[in-house]
């Protein structure tokens, strides 16, 4: 770039400017073309906030708006750095892909001004041009992580007010973090309290790469932490413990079942057609004609086998309404993340299957000659008698653990609710907590509640 149009730019000096194109009237056009190495005039104006200057070399020549300098930055760029408003308004009016444009370090003007705290124009970049503020990092990283990265809670909060697309919201980045994994691991509390406070569609019970939720990392944090900042992490706890945050482990069965439910459908479904199929042709077959003692169609099991027949009936039948059961829970949209949900759906599949272990055995004795009825007979005794002691032992486990989780969570609850009890404002703080809890476990309750005045 020429010195004096340097100066020119540094002084605002409209005239001296008509005087350097008047000797060379090519002179803007061969900026705007790349022919001169470095920042351009408007880069320069931009810096010096000379905002005429700006407005008249747009007017003289608007591809300048497009001008990138050594590092790839447009003018837009550090106009949003510097947060000049007025300026960015002239670059704007010229055209609004500039918004797109990324520097070398993958950011455009919009990830500037976020991570600058420019929030007059970072909020009119962001309704000028909606797509940039969805444009990833290198690292799949949002301007939302950024905001956190950089600890600019305005900016995250401005954003949060204007982006509604709530899957851009709870992006991870290549850690698998989304940005209350990242407020928490970088201690940025404020940032994680307003996240909790006000994002209600945040996912608090998402896992990032490391397996690790929210809750997760908070805990290991609680565990070294120093005095100044147990208050916080405190305060942090109970906002997830309100928003039902969990550990990972707690949340594998309902993960499981989201993964496996095609596999349970496919495996009800057959259970009951093996039901429904032992139902109406039973093992032994049914009577082909009338007599007098039986009538064609009737089960000729239930003639020989007089004692049995009630018993592979009752079980059989049981099968079948079970596995029915199982479906109709899968297809209901019912939440498995909740234990007490899955706890249903692991009982209803045991009687299933163990209902048709059992059928399996009454059906087996039935078409087994005699001869051989006898050894068979102690085989299958032994096998139902393992088989049901097995499947005594997984029920009674899994309702102790989930016996447990309740204890452990009703625990943690009244330990926080003890905790802000303490506080200033506690008890003002604790009924609204209480209002929380009640509002969470029981959403149909009508009745009024305090309101905190």
């Amino acid at each position: 770039m020429e010195p004096s149009l340097c100066e020119a730019a540094i002084r605002g000096d409209i005239n001296a400017l008509h005087e350097i194109i008047g000797k060379d009237k090519l002179i803007l056009q061969k900026v705007a073309a790349g022919c001169f190495n470095g920042a351009s005039p408007l880069h320069v104006a931009t810096l010096s906030e000379q905002t005429g200057f700006v407005k008249e070399l747009l007017r003289l020549e608007p591809n300048l708006a497009e001008v990138l300098d050594s590092q790839l930055r447009s003018a837009l760029h550090l106009a949003s750095a510097k947060g000049h408003d007025e300026i960015v308004n002239e670059l704007l009016n010229v055209g609004h892909d500039v918004c797109l444009v990324r520097d070398r370090d993958g950011k455009n003007p919009l990830h500037v001004a976020a991570v600058k705290g420019r929030i007059s124009v970072l909020e009119k970049l962001v309704r000028t041009s909606p797509q940039a503020a969805r444009v990833r990092l290198d690292r799949n990283e949002t301007i939302l992580h950024l905001c956190v990265k950089h600890n600019q809670l305005k900016s995250l909060e401005k954003l949060l007010e204007v982006i509604q697309n709530w899957d851009f919201v709870n992006a991870k980045d290549d850690d698998g973090n989304n940005i209350l994994h990242l407020a928490i691991l970088d201690k940025r509390f404020e940032i994680t309290i307003h996240v909790l406070e006000k994002n209600k569609k945040r996912h608090v019970n998402a896992k990032n790469a490391s397996g690790l939720t929210p809750m997760d990392i908070l805990l290991q944090m609680n565990d070294g932490s120093d005095k100044e900042d147990r208050g916080s992490l405190d305060h942090i706890e109970d906002l997830l413990l309100q928003a039902n945050a969990k550990r990972a482990k707690d949340l594998v069965g309902g993960e499981w079942l989201t993964k496996k439910r095609d596999a349970l459908m496919v495996v009800a479904s057959l259970i009951a057609t093996m039901a429904f199929q032992a139902g109406v042709n039973p093992p032994g077959g049914v009577w082909q004609d009338n007599s007098d003692e039986h009538r064609a169609g009737e089960a000729v099991m239930a003639y020989n086998y007089q004692d049995s027949y009630p018993y592979f009936l009752r079980f059989n039948t049981i099968g079948f309404v079970a596995s029915l059961s199982t479906i109709l829970l899968l297809i209901s949209g019912l939440k498995f993340k909740n234990k007490a949900a899955m706890w249903i759906l692991i009982v209803t599949m045991w009687l299933a299957i163990t209902s048709m272990a059992i059928t399996y055995a009454f059906s087996s004795v039935v078409v087994t000659p005699k001869k051989d009825r006898r050894s068979l007979s102690l085989t299958i005794e032994i096998a139902v008698i393992v088989w049901s002691s097995v499947m005594t032992l997984l029920l009674l486990r899994h309702t102790y653990h989930l016996v447990a989780i309740f204890v452990k969570e009703k625990r943690s609850r009244m330990k926080a609710l003890k905790r802000i009890m303490k506080e200033p404002q506690g008890l003002l703080d604790g009924l609204s907590f209480l209002r929380k809890l009640v509002c969470v476990k029981d959403e149909r309750a009508k009745l009024p509640l305090p309101v905190d005045p």
